[in-house]
C-alpha cells in the first residue's frame, strides 16, 4: 500500500536564495541541492526558470504578472466588444429589413 506525498512547497525566497547558492560557484550544484533537501533537477529547473523570467520568476500559488492579467482583461473586452458588433449587425439588418 503506497500512501501520498504531500507536495512539499517553497516560498518565492528560498527558490531565489538556492538559486543564487548554486551560482556561486565555490559548490557544486549537486552539493547546493543536498544540503537543501530538493533534487538536482528541481534546482536546475528553478535556475531555468530564473535565468528565463528574471525577477519575475517564481510567481507563486496561481499569482498571476501584471502583463498576464492585463491580456487576459483585453481578451475578454475583445469578446465582449465583438459579440456586441455582430449583434448590432444583425439587429441592423433586421430592421433594414423592416423599413423597406
Amino acid at each position: 500500500m503506497s500512501t501520498k506525498r504531500k507536495r512539499q512547497t517553497y516560498s518565492r525566497e528560498y527558490k531565489i536564495e538556492a538559486v543564487r547558492l548554486s551560482h556561486e560557484g565555490t559548490r557544486p550544484v549537486t552539493a547546493v541541492a543536498a544540503d537543501l533537501g530538493i533534487s538536482r533537477d528541481q534546482l536546475y529547473q528553478w535556475r531555468r526558470e530564473f535565468s528565463q523570467t528574471g525577477t519575475a520568476a517564481f510567481p507563486g500559488n496561481g499569482k498571476v504578472s501584471s502583463a498576464d492579467e492585463e491580456l487576459h482583461r483585453l481578451r475578454r473586452d475583445l469578446k465582449r466588444v465583438s459579440e456586441e458588433r455582430d449583434f448590432l449587425k444583425k439587429a441592423a439588418a433586421f430592421f433594414a429589413k423592416e423599413s423597406r
